[in-house]
């Protein structure tokens, strides 16, 4: 009763569950987006801060920090406290509007609805506290309930298995996620950006990497592949664009998210932050990322115009994409995809 008995089922949940963004992005807007100037700054940042919880998680679970970093950067700007308070809802109001009204997945989200309240029970949390998306995943790497429940630690050993406060929880019990559910293999990459694919869109059997050479393919940076006989499926997403070779840790990751356009983007985030650079083939039709700077400055032109970026920290969020799809239907400019990008800087640079 103390956290159901005067409930009110948060039923704008059912809207969102219509416009997740994987289903309306173009791949390379998509990318774009997530493996921003700011999330590889920032990304750096926490290399540097959180190196010995990083290295302890490595050797514990032989996840590579890099893919730690990417999914931590990804999932929740790093456990960014703006991100909390501006994007998070209360989780019980959700799940409870979900479990009543979503009748495709009723049983899953009545037992994720369960799952909350033992959390509530055995003290690792309370109902104010657990504030997450409108499906209630939480915290730094935005944990659903079933997964807090059954796959968290308690890494920091402070009594409490909790995705909220300080990270080592957070991406100490992601990393054994991956292990467990994904089958995450210690000591291999999660594939490479490849050449030589002769218009395959992939889809076929995983080869060797040494098999893959001898047909033609190599790394696009014209580096050897480091382990030729682990395996890897070739997968090309977008006709003309980049191709890669992904072996079974890019598979691994994407037991977190069903989504491929989501795992890349992890696994690429996390590459650019430990050095990495960008796709050597673009995307067509797409265009470069625009940087921190660039960001900034599209936010600092559209707020001076009046449209509300709700800041300009150079971080593209929901109101920086609604004020850029506002200034497009104003001026013309197709599509009204309310992408932050180089080309729309330079239709900003001339005015309404």
């Amino acid at each position: 009763m103390r956290v159901m008995g005067n409930i009110k089922p948060d039923t704008t949940v059912f809207e969102l569950i219509r416009k997740q963004p994987e289903f309306n992005e173009q791949l390379w807007q998509y990318l774009n987006r997530r493996v921003s100037d700011w999330r590889i700054i920032t990304g750096k940042q926490k290399a540097v801060e959180y190196a010995p919880l990083l290295a302890r998680i490595e050797k514990d679970y032989g996840v590579d920090r890099a893919v730690v970093l990417g999914l931590w950067g990804i999932e929740s700007a790093y456990g960014d406290p703006d991100v909390q308070k501006n994007h998070m809802r209360p989780v019980f109001p959700a799940l409870a509007a979900l479990a009543w009204g979503e009748p495709r997945r009723r049983t899953y989200w009545e037992q994720e609805l369960l799952n909350a309240l033992v959390i509530v029970e055995r003290g690792w949390s309370t109902s104010d506290e657990m504030r997450g998306s409108w499906a209630g995943a939480m915290g730094h790497t935005q944990w659903m309930p079933e997964v807090w429940l059954n796959v968290g630690l308690d890494y920091d050993r402070d009594g409490r298995v909790t995705p909220f406060g300080k990270p080592d929880d957070a991406l100490a019990g992601t990393a054994q996620y991956l292990v467990k559910r994904g089958k995450y293999r210690a000591g291999e990459h999660w594939g490479y950006e490849v050449r030589g694919v002769a218009g395959t869109t992939g889809g076929g059997a995983a080869r060797s990497y040494e098999a893959w050479q001898r047909t033609g393919v190599t790394r696009a940076d014209g580096k050897p592949f480091p382990q030729p006989n682990a395996s890897a499926k070739l997968w090309a997403p977008v006709s003309g664009g980049p191709a890669f070779l992904l072996g079974p840790n890019f598979y691994a990751v994407r037991a977190y998210n069903p989504s491929m356009n989501y795992t890349l983007s992890i696994v690429h985030l996390g590459d650019r932050i430990i050095g990495g650079g960008p796709f050597v083939q673009p995307f067509p039709g797409g265009e470069r990322t625009p940087t921190l700077a660039e960001v900034q400055e599209i936010q600092q032109r559209l707020t001076a115009l009046g449209f509300d970026t709700g800041g300009t920290d150079g971080r593209v969020g929901n109101d920086t994409m609604l004020a850029v799809r506002n200034f497009q239907r104003k001026v013309g400019m197709q599509p009204t995809d309310g992408y932050a990008g180089v080309k729309l800087l330079a239709r900003l640079r001339q005015g309404l």
